[in-house]
């Protein structure tokens, strides 16, 4: 099987205790499910229904303030319009998105699904914790980047997997059975590559801040 990412070969390997296979790329380090052992829609949603995150949550709030520290003083202006891609049943990031002055559309494709931003572009877009539930990241990725205003930036949160397979296996978050692509740093950069986008900021963890090329 070619990877999805660079179109190179892959090995598949198989984990006995999560019963299912996984296909690695060894040149760009995407990990990504075998097919045949995606949930379907209704199990996906149940999974996320057991989500239970809120702005009186502290730690989550944090995790989202940190994050926008990353990337907000990159943005090209303060007005800023912005984008949550797969904002949730709760959208927190949202809301502390418009507490810093942003005006902020949401997406999700179980509790927020109108296309809303078809037709419109933004100078940022989010994504936090939905990179690992998507069966094709490039066509994504590259549908976001058309919807981004040049030098406009895309901001990605994903864990990044330990690119060792042994590792992997024993690793929690292949556990989460809607969790389906898995990346690092470097599949990012490649992904990244291919939709006219460079790495700004990453945090070496979880993080990477794209930018859009002025001339695309």
């Amino acid at each position: 099987m070619l990877c999805q990412i660079c179109q190179n070969s892959t090995i598949s390997f198989f984990s006995a205790s999560l019963s299912k296979r996984y296909f690695y790329c060894y040149t760009c380090e995407f990990i990504s499910l075998d097919p045949s052992f995606i949930v379907n829609l209704e199990r996906e949603k149940a999974q996320y229904e057991n989500h239970h995150n809120s702005l009186e949550n502290e730690g989550y709030v944090k995790m989202f303030e940190d994050f926008m520290d990353l990337f907000w003083d990159e943005l090209p202006h303060k007005e800023v319009n912005a984008l949550d891609f797969g904002s949730g049943p709760t959208p927190v990031l949202g809301e502390l998105l418009k507490r810093r002055g942003a005006t902020v559309d949401c997406y999700d494709k179980f509790y927020q699904p109108q296309t809303i931003f078809k037709n419109k572009t933004y100078d940022l877009i989010t994504s936090t914790e939905v990179f690992e539930h998507l069966e094709n990241p490039y066509q994504t990725l590259e549908m976001l980047t058309h919807c981004l205003k040049p030098n406009g930036i895309i901001a990605i949160m994903t864990l990044f997997h330990p690119n060792d397979t042994e590792l992997f296996i024993k690793w929690w978050y292949p556990r989460d059975p809607t969790h389906i692509s898995f990346f690092t740093c470097k599949t990012l950069k490649v992904l990244g590559e291919k939709c006219s986008l460079k790495i700004s900021r990453e945090d070496g963890k979880r993080v990477v801040v794209f930018q859009k090329r002025s001339d695309t």
